[in-house]
């Protein structure tokens, strides 16, 4: 029954947009209720379709959900349509957006109330004076990725894809503009909104527009963009024909790769990485939003959905997939070694994304697609808790900064708790959900890449000692948060004297996340693969075989105690760095010594000053050499433009309207001087002749006798000559 309004799920957030919107922007209490309703509304409706798609078990994979209800756009012989399409892993991607959009939306409520203390000391609490904007902007985000869920083609999805990058652009840049009453935040608040907003809309373009390359190349080349039909073995092979414009690239690698390049860009991986830091500059929902539930998410949804394409590119000869695990892994490691050298709270966890995002991409690319499917799920909701987390904190203590913090946990007991919940689950640490899903991604890798028959897969070597090591830094970046957050004496007095438990709110929602982190893993084990059983065992359409199941062996157990120890070790260097002898206020950070090292930590590797942009904590912003580079080329070219082609364009004018002038005046001094002469002449002798027709036929007779007479006397004097 539910599946037959599956397209109601996006429609009802974006009803609450709107009506938010029209009629009750004035209210903030009534838009926020709107919100909430709106997303419950569709997690009611997503619910039931999941728990069909449950009922049907891993047959759904091959029969899945489909309806296709609105004729969209005629293409000659084949149309695209509007309509739903739902296989297992979309099935469960509708059980987590809508909780976990749910849970942010609730957490708003409190955190877009802000605090301040006046001259005399009192506390004033009022809210955002754009908050029902706020609301309205987040309703339309999370309708925007349900229809990225739900979507039955490429475009559809593309749609919805695009949509996300606006809200992203506006919810990034929600405090680029302050009224003269806002005092929570300031001018260099304002600036540094302003261009991240700007840098993560252009940056996410460069990966959009690979996307769309693709998918034109797609349309032509396989006719269709409807998932049911361009997964079919007969359009996979028709897509195989004629020459492809790269030579030695086969049409389905370049379209797999195209593809990807969108996923790069959303979802944040190298290079394309840089705007996902900065983005932290938005509301803290508007992090979590981004790094769990939305945004970032759909980068990876797409290599999901579009999975069948690039084992099929792989399969004739392509790299697809090899690609995909490159980025993947060295994403990983690349963004976890940035994560151990920042000091913003949620930077630390925005690095801590991108490398996660990229341990789903390595299990995808070497084929551990329930892996990847199932981290991608469970990284949603501690990530999601360990963000509302953070905005708890900075929510009580005015800032971001954790070299001001230290001993919180003493005043903020349950933000503490959900926080290290969050952070052990991120860390690898059993039972919680980020163990069982990051364990089988490392398991997979181990397994492919030093135990598998045959010559040695060198490529997946690679990635399993990539995510390895990532997953030791991830231990070391996550305890130092914990120990500079939590622990030690408070480094500022002043923030450590007004810090407080926030409001039920804020905490009831952490909650909720708290418990879906410590059992959803659960849903995975070797003991109860039912994650598997539903999203693997049925294979994907297009691919007929199940995914293979991951055996429980003594290979598994010693992966399992190999992957906790490496959480454990570097939890315990981060206590031995930060926790055994804690940081004193004003003490730096006792990583610095590593010197060059340290310092390309802190500055990014220069990336942001060598291709990106740098925004700087007073609020300006810096390009780096590349766009600089293409700035100085562009300038160039508008003075040649100006200069010397414009300069050539006006002399060939000057020239024309010179040659112009001495025609017209030949025209008119002689060409004209001889018409006009001619017919004064003409006109004089006419006046002459004139006189002499008097109408008079006497004076006619006499001067025919005169002229007579005239010609004989002529003719007389010639004969005496």
């Amino acid at each position: 029954m539910f599946q037959n309004i599956t397209l109601v799920i996006p429609l009802l957030p974006l009803l609450a947009f709107a009506i938010i919107v029209l009629f009750t922007r004035n209210n903030n209490r009534t838009s926020a209720l709107v919100a909430i309703l709106g997303i419950l509304a569709s997690m009611a409706i997503s619910y039931g379709v999941f728990t069909e798609a449950l009922s049907e078990g891993h047959e759904l994979a091959q029969h899945p959900f489909y309806g296709a209800p609105i004729v969209w756009a005629p293409f000659g012989n084949s149309t695209i349509e509007f309509g739903w399409f739902i296989d297992p892993i979309g099935a469960v991607m509708l059980f987590m957006v809508p909780t976990v959009c749910l849970m942010i939306f609730i957490y708003s409520v409190g955190y877009m109330r802000h605090t301040h203390v006046d001259e005399h000391g009192h506390h004033h609490s009022q809210d955002d004076p754009r908050y029902a904007r706020f609301f309205a902007y987040i309703s339309l985000f999370a309708s925007m990725m349900l229809l990225v869920v739900v979507s039955s083609n490429l475009l559809e999805f593309f749609i919805g894809w695009e949509v996300m990058g606006f809200c992203s652009y506006a919810l990034i840049g929600f405090w680029s503009f302050r009224g003269r009453q806002e005092r929570h935040i300031d001018e260099a608040q304002v600036g540094r909104a302003r261009a991240a907003s700007i840098k993560a809309f252009l940056t996410t373009r460069v990966g959009d527009i690979l996307l769309m390359s693709g998918m034109i190349l797609l349309f032509i080349t396989a006719g269709t963009l409807d998932f049911t039909k361009m997964f079919d073995p007969t359009t996979l092979n028709e897509m195989l024909l004629g020459e492809s414009p790269l030579l030695g690239w086969t049409w389905p690698t370049l379209i797999a790769l195209l593809i990807f390049g969108g996923t790069i860009g959303k979802s944040a991986q190298f290079p394309l990485h840089v705007w996902l830091p900065d983005a932290m500059e938005g509301p803290t929902p508007v992090s979590a939003l981004i790094h769990a539930a939305t945004m970032v998410s759909a980068g990876i949804f797409l290599v999901i959905r579009m999975f069948p394409l690039f084992v099929f590119a792989s399969a004739t000869g392509g790299q697809a997939m090899e690609v995909v695990a490159i980025v993947g892994a060295f994403t990983a490691i690349f963004a976890a070694t940035m994560g151990l050298a920042q000091n913003d709270i949620k930077r630390v966890l925005a690095y801590s994304t991108i490398s996660q995002l990229g341990y789903m991409l390595a299990a995808l690319g070497i084929g551990a697609f329930v892996a990847g499917s199932f981290h991608l799920i469970t990284h949603a909701f501690f990530k999601a808790l360990l963000f509302l987390a953070a905005g708890s904190v900075l929510h009580a203590v005015g800032t971001n900064d954790m070299f001001k913090m230290g001993g919180l946990w003493r005043k903020m007991p349950i933000t503490f708790i959900t926080f290290l919940i969050g952070a052990l689950s991120l860390m690898g640490i059993p039972p919680f959900a980020g163990f069982w899903s990051k364990d089988e991604i490392l398991l997979e890798a181990l397994r492919e890449g030093f135990f598998h028959e045959g010559v040695p897969l060198t490529l997946v070597q690679f990635v399993y000692i990539c995510l390895a090591a990532a997953a030791f830094l991830t231990a070391l970046y996550t305890g130092r948060q914990i120990f500079l957050t939590f622990f030690g004496k408070p480094r500022d007095e002043h923030a450590y004297a007004h810090a407080h438990e926030s409001p039920a709110w804020m905490w009831a929602p952490l909650a909720v996340l708290a418990v879906f982190t410590t059992f959803l893993g659960l849903w995975n084990t070797p003991f109860l693969p039912e994650f598997f059983r539903f999203v693997g065992e049925g294979g994907l359409l297009g691919l007929a075989e199940a995914f293979a199941h991951t055996e429980f062996d003594v290979l598994a157990q010693v992966s399992m105690v190999a992957s906790v120890g490496i959480g454990l070790s570097g939890f315990l260097t981060a206590w031995a760095i930060y926790g055994f002898r804690p940081v004193a206020a004003g003490q730096p950070d006792p990583l610095a010594r590593l010197g060059i090292l340290w310092r390309a930590l802190v500055n990014k590797y220069w990336l942001d000053e060598l291709y990106g942009y740098k925004i700087n904590l007073d609020g300006t912003a810096q390009p780096g050499l590349l766009i600089r580079f293409f700035g100085a080329l562009s300038r160039a070219a508008y003075w040649f433009d100006r200069t010397i082609v414009d300069g050539l364009v006006n002399l060939g004018g000057w020239i024309g309207r010179a040659l112009a002038s001495l025609w017209g005046a030949f025209d008119t001094y002689v060409v004209d001087g001889i018409v006009n002469a001619t017919g004064s002449t003409t006109g004089e002798m006419a006046g002459w002749w004139r006189k002499i027709q008097t109408g008079n036929v006497q004076n006619y007779a006499l001067i025919a006798a005169a002229g007579a007479m005239a010609v004989a006397i002529l003719f007389l004097l010639r004969s005496f000559t």
